[in-house]
């Protein structure tokens, strides 16, 4: 009997090469980083750090966690690097445990203004729950509202202050960010985890001047497995020389166990790939083909917030056509074969679980070769999207389990033109590999 699981994961590459991904947050890996993802390293148990380990047998595992570490440092010029974090979220947890005692002051992007959850958000995360948590929010230009920060910093007194976000098209000014930190004596947490990839590239100024601690998942831009690092700068050590090993506690004993050794192969294995200067082109046409994206949609009509983007996302803002209409536009580009994320867009009408934005980036199709005119294709097709689930909308809900929703994709699974353009997205998509460093 053969396994069901194994046919499962072909359907999933079959979606992936069929449909064009366009969920900021999602990337494709290399054949290297897929291949020390599946070694025989995840066999080993490597409970401690380099040399200090709880079990015998690593004299191997050091040698690649050593590796890794170095190439990081290497590749941001930092003098402390930790790679055992097992995803974003346990690693901004580790830095505040760091950092912070249970009940001092968090300040963090709202999630409704392009925030993470981990970033504050009151009540539902260990960031609200452990943390006292203040949060800023955007100007009028849909922008971090940089005085309201400064006014809350002085108010609160933060102990942290994170500049990161995770669905916010503008370069960050971490000198702003560094000069309110300074004022109130906060440590300052980068959380560039969407960005990293555009940081090693140039398309994006880096945290490592301004900043005390930076925080960064490996996939997204970085294009690598999926896990995390936590790296502390110069600035950060001359606070307190012992902070690295501060953030080594909070790992492990603090929150995790043993590292995912196949996964810091990987990260490894980005690390250098990221130092080539394929890795430079690549992160450049991911910010040609964000700005020709943000242009075409626009000119089609449809609304972004900020109107425009300076990274790798953009926000597609339907509110004016109909509050709540994300939710039904993201599943309606599913069934066309395009796949996004619904999202929250500022001062958001209806609610975080049937908002009125949609979140589209370009690492994804970029990764697979994909130019700047294909870019415009790929604007044709959502704004058709967009235009055949308004002329189909059903009445407003507030709930994403209403049965109106329900309804909704019922319809859209047969819609007939929602899978006309299936069969254009599948035909385009199976032209591009999953990979390419072209």
């Amino acid at each position: 009997m053969v396994d069901p699981i194994f046919d499962l994961i072909t359907q999933e590459e079959t979606r992936q090469r069929e449909m064009i991904g366009l969920i900021p947050s999602e990337n494709h890996i290399s054949p290297e980083v897929s291949s020390v993802l599946s070694s025989c390293l995840n066999s080993k148990y490597s409970e401690g750090y380099s040399r200090r380990r709880y079990y015998e047998g690593n004299q191997i595992i050091d040698q690649i966690e050593d590796l890794a570490v170095n190439r990081v440092k290497k590749l941001f010029d930092v003098p402390y690097v930790n790679v055992q974090p097992y995803s974003g979220s346990p690693a901004n947890g580790a830095i505040y445990f760091a950092l912070m005692q249970p009940g001092e002051t968090l300040m963090g992007l709202a999630l409704s203004s392009g925030g993470h959850l981990t970033h504050g958000h009151p009540n539902v995360t260990f960031s609200g729950r452990y943390f006292k948590t203040v949060q800023y929010g955007l100007d009028s230009q849909a922008r971090i509202d940089f005085d309201q920060l400064a006014r809350l910093a002085r108010e609160h007194k933060p102990k942290v202050i994170v500049a990161g976000t995770t669905a916010y098209p503008f370069v960050l000014d971490f000198a702003k960010f560094r000069q309110i930190a300074d004022e109130v004596g906060a440590w300052l947490v980068a959380d560039i985890s969407h960005i990293t990839g555009l940081v090693v590239a140039g398309e994006h100024p880096s945290p490592v001047p301004h900043v005390d601690v930076i925080m960064s998942t490996t996939h997204k831009t970085f294009r690598g497995p999926r896990g995390a690092m936590i790296m502390v700068t110069q600035r950060g050590l001359d606070r307190d020389k012992d902070l690295g090993k501060k953030i080594d506690a909070a790992i492990i004993p603090g929150l995790q166990g043993g590292p995912h050794n196949a996964t810091t192969a990987g990260i490894a294995v980005a690390a250098e790939e990221a130092s080539r200067p394929a890795f430079i082109k690549y992160a450049k046409q991911i910010r040609t083909n964000a700005d020709t994206l943000a242009e075409a949609l626009q000119a089609k009509g449809l609304m972004l917030v900020g109107s425009g983007t300076e990274n790798h996302l953009m926000l597609i803002d339907l509110s004016a056509i109909s509050p709540g209409l994300g939710a039904q536009v993201a599943y309606a580009m599913d069934v066309a074969g395009i796949y996004a994320n619904r999202n929250t867009v500022p001062n958001e009408p209806v609610s975080p679980f049937y908002p009125s934005g949609i979140r589209i980036g370009t690492p994804l199709v970029t990764t697979r070769g994909m130019k700047a005119k294909d870019m415009k294709q790929i604007a044709t097709w959502i704004q058709q999207v967009v235009e055949l689930t308004q002329s189909a909308r059903l009445p407003e809900v507030q709930a994403e389990r209403s049965p109106f929703l329900k309804e909704f994709r019922a319809k859209a699974d047969k819609d007939k033109k929602l899978r006309a353009i299936r069969q254009e997205v599948s035909a385009f998509a199976r032209e591009f590999p999953l990979f390419t460093w072209k």
